[in-house]
């Protein structure tokens, strides 16, 4: 379906409505891994209302939303409602300059950014409600957020970064150098992802509170449905994951990745002695072995064993992934569509990772990452990076039905979205029953508890 393009200019926001929304996840255990054995995930959900073209209601809506495990969300709700007044009554953001303007308001608010800076609950806030406004702005031009990015010169994409502090490793000469390299193949490359789609890898038949049974059931079906790339989630016991990842590595066979996550658990002696003991099951990464703000302790992960590092799900900004790639410390970069300040940000973050010549694999474990960072790592093989090369993106198969455009998997690969916008609504009925704590799966859950005493 296709918005008017042609709506009267002086639209402005409206609204913005904020919701704390749940899923009760961890009565399956979906989810878990050492460092978080029982998440519910959870959004703190953003909605731009705008005027219609009558100027009266009914106009075209932005969604946005932070990723959270349950536990503080409603704390993640009140910061991105702190952002109200940057949003209601504005005009309409339709622009790369609009886009820009707005980032740079959200971000540099003196009062607010002291609370990070930039970086923790109030910058990930102002993520939901950028990458709200993007959703917003592409539906007006009638795209999706990736063909509405990878359509934006050279020069508009220069000027959506904030390049305070990254300068030492990227100017924006060299991002616009970058950008218009990748330029001349943008329009054949556009056809080859809506032809073939962008390679995904599943962590589905990895989390830890899942029985071995379970584990294996579940790798051999993600081959059957066509994934190169599994994942398996590691750190709670050396011996169960030694077994674990032999039954993985049995059950797929020696030609299907298998790479490992253990989401933070360890000090760097731990990491090395883990992975080394892991090492002959030929993971094809180590993600995230230890603290997401210890630079130097990936690097030496890194140094003291045979395993790839990844990491970027919890990395707080751009400074932080520029250092990470300054040190060497990573061989695969793992944006997060919800955890730095939006697209923004996140474009950003590809040009560092462009100008080191290291891939990005995005991380997607949540609800709705699927949907939002799909298009991030499109516009990257269309605009920036010119390929998919060792590429790939997480999916995980929970929650989906609650999108109104959910994520679509085929032969183990992401289909490219083709609805205006940034995949990022949810029905009205599924926020409705997971509004936390009044929400009638709430009300229930909280019901059987009771009994249950």
């Amino acid at each position: 379906m296709l918005f008017p393009l042609g709506a009267h200019m002086s639209q402005t926001v409206t609204d913005f409505e904020v919701h704390d929304i749940r899923f009760p996840t961890s009565e399956q255990l979906d989810g878990s891994d050492a460092m978080n054995p029982d998440p519910d995930y959870s959004a703190a959900y953003v909605v731009l209302r705008t005027e219609g073209a009558d100027g009266e209601g009914g106009g075209i809506e932005g969604h946005g939303f932070c990723f959270t495990i349950g536990r503080g969300n409603e704390v993640m709700a009140a910061a991105i409602e702190a952002l109200r007044p940057y949003l209601t009554g504005r005009p309409v953001p339709r622009t790369a300059a609009d886009l820009g303007e707005l980032y740079r308001d959200l971000t540099h608010d003196s009062q607010l950014r002291w609370l990070g800076p930039e970086k923790g609950v109030m910058h990930m806030a102002a993520g939901a409600v950028l990458n709200a406004a993007w959703d917003l702005a592409a539906k007006y031009a009638g795209r999706p957020v990736w063909q509405f990015l990878a359509g934006m010169t050279p020069e508009e994409l220069v000027s959506l970064v904030d390049f305070r502090y990254l300068t030492d490793a990227l100017t924006p000469e060299e991002a616009l150098a970058i950008l218009r390299a990748a330029e001349p193949g943008r329009a054949e490359r556009a056809e080859r992802l809506r032809a073939e789609g962008y390679p995904a890898y599943t962590t589905s038949p990895g989390w830890l509170g899942y029985s071995d049974d379970k584990l294996v059931r579940l790798a051999k079906e993600a081959v059957a449905d066509g994934f190169t790339q599994i994942k398996l989630k590691v750190g709670g016991d050396v011996a169960d994951d030694v077994r674990r990842l032999a039954l993985a590595r049995d059950a797929v066979g020696a030609g299907v990745r298998i790479a490992v996550d253990a989401n933070q658990r360890w000090d760097v002696a731990d990491a090395v002695e883990w992975m080394t003991a892991l090492a002959p099951y030929d993971p094809h990464w180590i993600e995230e072995p230890t603290s997401p703000d210890d630079i130097l302790g990936h690097a030496a992960v890194r140094a003291g064993q045979p395993v790839k590092v990844a990491t970027g799900e919890h990395v707080a900004n751009r400074v932080v992934f520029k250092q990470l790639l300054q040190a060497g410390a990573v061989d695969f970069v793992q944006i997060d569509a919800a955890r730095v300040a939006g697209v923004n940000e996140n474009l950003a973050i590809l040009l560092l990772a462009a100008k080191f010549g290291v891939p990005v694999c995005p991380h997607a474990g949540g609800v709705g990452l699927c949907e939002l960072v799909q298009h991030l790592a499109m516009f990257d093989y269309v605009a920036v990076s010119g390929t998919w090369e060792d590429r790939v993106i997480e999916y995980v198969d929970h929650l989906h039905e609650h999108f109104v455009e959910p994520t679509v998997i085929e032969s183990g690969r992401y289909t490219a979205p083709a609805a205006p916008g940034f995949s990022a609504r949810m029905h009205p009925e599924s926020i409705a029953a997971h509004r936390y704590p009044e929400g009638p799966v709430w009300q229930a859950r909280r019901t059987n508890e009771e009994d249950g005493r």
